[in-house]
Parts: C-alpha cells; structure tokens; sequence
C-alpha cells in the first residue's frame, strides 16, 4: 500500500477530511492524524495515530530481531560444540538459547525505537508542533488516483506533502546512519 502524507491548518478542516476519506471507502484502519492538539481529535471522533505511528518502534524492534537472530546463531553454535551444558543436552535447550536471545534482541531494538521519532515523519516534526495536523492515508495503488482528486477537488488547503510506503524496513537504520 502507499502512504500519502498531507498537512492541514486546523481541525475543522481535518474533520471534513476524515469525513470524506471515509465516505470513499478508507477505514480508520488506513486512516491516521498525527496533531498536537489529541484531545481535539478525541473530541470530534478523528482517528488519531498510534505509539507505532509516531515512534520507531516497528522498524528498530525488526532491526533487533534480525541482529538477536544472527547472535542467537552463534550463541547456540557455541554452546553446542563447547558442551556448555553438559555433553548430553536436548535441542530443547538449543532452541531455548536461540529463541531467547533472539527475542532479547527484538525486545532490546523495540526499546530504543520508543526513543526515536518516526523518521517517515520527523520531517514534519516542526509543522505539528506549530498546530498544523499530519494526515497519514493508506490507500492500494488502483485506488490512489481517486483519492488524490478527491482531496484536490474538495481539499486545496489540504497540502500532499509525500508519498511513500506503509511498509517498514529494518535496514533503513543502517542506510540512515551511513548517510
């Protein structure tokens, strides 16, 4: 699915929006605010965004899991040829080492996500503290012109300000980090 990014001066407009995107067939599900003004939202049924909207949490969680998978590996492997718990151990115990410390590193990744913005709309971050509200809309491809037009036709003061994917990728971390 793609991801269209628009923002939008104050909540009446963003009311009718909501309205609207509903009327042409996009669930709360697929529908998200990010605003500074939450209890705004809360008070005119506006679906607001999640934890998982705002932070990292998604992305640095999946980046732990996939580092705790490879250490996890090794782990085990080491455990297994050095006999750590004795020469006669299930693979019971195999899989216990494994999945914990694959977990770990997901739990671990998850944690350090909670600290970070969500980098699909940190860019944002200043609009939003200025009163200013991100609309986030999940929209499938066949259905993405009809949504533009729409918000076109009956929303000029509603800005497209990006597009991209609802789709998380662990690795961008690291693309990130080297740029």
């Amino acid at each position: 699915m793609k991801r269209l990014y628009y923002l939008t001066d104050n909540l009446d407009s963003t009311e009718q929006i909501s309205n609207d995107i509903h009327q042409a067939g996009i669930t709360d599900w697929n529908f998200h605010v990010i605003s500074k003004d939450e209890a705004g939202l809360y008070r005119r049924h506006i679906h607001g965004a999640n934890l998982f909207h705002k932070q990292d949490v998604v992305c640095h969680a999946e980046f732990g899991a996939l580092i705790g998978v490879v250490l996890a590996f090794f782990a085990t492997l080491y455990a297994k040829e050095m006999e750590v718990f004795g020469p006669e151990t299930s693979g019971f115990m195999d899989v216990a080492i494994f999945g914990f410390i694959a977990m770990f590193g997901t739990w671990l990744g998850g944690l350090a996500g909670l600290a970070r913005e969500n980098q699909a709309i940190a860019k944002f971050h200043d609009a939003i503290g200025a009163g200013q509200n991100l609309i986030l809309v999940d929209v499938r491809r066949q259905k993405e012109p009809a949504i533009k037009a729409l918000m076109a036709a009956r929303h000029p003061e509603a800005r497209l300000v990006q597009e991209g994917s609802n789709l998380v990728n662990p690795l961008k971390i690291l693309w990130d980090s080297a740029a």
